[in-house]
């Protein structure tokens, strides 16, 4: 084994294959050159106004939206929207990045984190009413939940929701992964009370870095650009009569969504045909699985994601050896989110759960998935995975 992961020699190195690169199209251009032409070089201008209106157009179901320099940003502006303060309790996925729980940190309040599902390795929603009773016992509310869609996969949303209702707590929709996926063709980020979208580098679409607040009343919408804008005053001079952030998306930025907005279908059509090519070549080596996709659910496929499991495998090769192998030979993989209930940072939060999330995260691999790929790039991956499976 160790002589299969020493690193190519100079002569061999081959050109590098990405996790997730950015894919950038040509109407980008255009409205990033309007904007340099009407001195739009603001965190305000029309390409912001448009693309709100653009994005929020394209979820449907009346929602509005706003456009920040984060999805980390949504986060934090709907948790403050939920009135989340000091000492409460928010619900969080921890199979996750850690963006989804620090903005819970930020206000003061405790992260309770719910253990993942077999069939999406989303949030269970036994645990998730399970913790819930729990909390009640203990004298305690949960304020909110908040629920990924992981690596666009769309969670147990039919299930969430009537826990939800039934315990009369707000959702939180972190569909950062998720722009494009949707659950009985209802679109990913209209299913909670707010929700949020990463417009990150190696994200679906990009903006360079921003994300989106979505939001169901046009009134929240209002209040958050109001605190995202360092929530001024209406008044000739600065005046603030509360705590506001810098988080609004720069013109510039917001350019670049619009064009890349126009070409999102395309996007999530790439990332699945990826996702099928890898699938229909690995999936006959035992000890290899990936991500399912429940009936009614349509995944963006963010990420192509894969098990490789020793315990039903003769090759002998761990998730972290094969991503060594790769990496010697200049292709980026990565282990999956380890659980945040696992993190040094939140190891004292409240945990509900078994140990899906930890087993995934133990034998997990997301695999180069970005959709300007050429066929001979994905080849290369899969000829490199199967020479050490056969």
């Amino acid at each position: 084994m160790n002589d299969l992961i020493q690193p190519a020699t100079e002569a061999k190195v081959r050109s590098k294959i990405w996790l997730s690169s950015p894919h950038i199209g040509k109407k980008e251009q255009e409205f990033v050159n309007e904007a340099f032409k009407g001195n739009w070089v603001a965190p305000i201008g029309p390409n912001v106004d448009a693309f709100e209106l653009e994005l929020a157009e394209y979820l449907g179901d009346d929602k509005h939206v706003v456009a920040l320099n984060s999805g980390t940003a949504a986060i934090h502006l709907a948790l403050i929207l939920l009135g989340v303060k000091s000492n409460d309790e928010v619900i969080c996925q921890t199979m996750t990045f850690s963006a989804s729980a620090n903005p819970i940190v930020y206000q003061g309040a405790v992260p309770v984190f719910i253990d993942s599902e077999a069939d999406t390795w989303n949030m269970s929603p036994d645990h998730l009413e399970n913790a819930i009773k729990h909390r009640l016992r203990k004298g305690k509310k949960v304020k909110a939940i908040v629920v990924v869609h992981l690596y666009g996969m769309p969670a147990k949303m039919n299930e969430i929701c009537s826990i939800a209702e039934k315990y009369e707590i707000p959702i939180l929709e972190d569909a950062a992964e998720a722009l494009g996926s949707s659950d009985c063709n209802k679109k990913m980020g209209t299913f909670g009370q707010f929700a949020c979208i990463s417009f990150n580098g190696n994200k679906i679409i990009t903006t360079s870095g921003g994300g989106a607040l979505v939001c169901e009343k046009q009134k929240d919408a209002e209040t958050a650009r109001f605190l995202a804008s360092q929530a001024r005053d209406p008044a000739p001079h600065y005046q603030h009569s509360h705590i506001g952030y810098n988080y609004r998306l720069s013109n510039i930025c917001a350019g670049i969504g619009r064009g890349q907005l126009m070409v999102l279908h395309e996007r999530v059509k790439a990332r699945r045909e990826i996702f099928d090519r890898y699938s229909e070549a690995l999936q006959l080596y035992s000890g290899i699985s990936f991500q399912p996709e429940i009936t009614g659910s349509c995944s963006n496929r963010w990420l192509t994601t894969m098990l490789v499991d020793t315990l039903y495998s003769p090759y002998n090769v761990t998730a972290e050896q094969l991503r060594n192998i790769l990496e010697a030979e200049n292709i980026e993989s990565r282990p999956l989110w380890k659980p945040l209930h696992l993190q040094p940072v939140f190891r004292d939060a409240p945990y509900y759960g078994e140990d899906i999330s930890e087993g995934l995260f133990n034998k997990g691999l997301c695999l180069p998935s970005g959709s300007n790929m050429s066929t001979s790039d994905i080849e290369r991956v899969i000829s490199k995975i199967t020479f050490l499976f056969n």
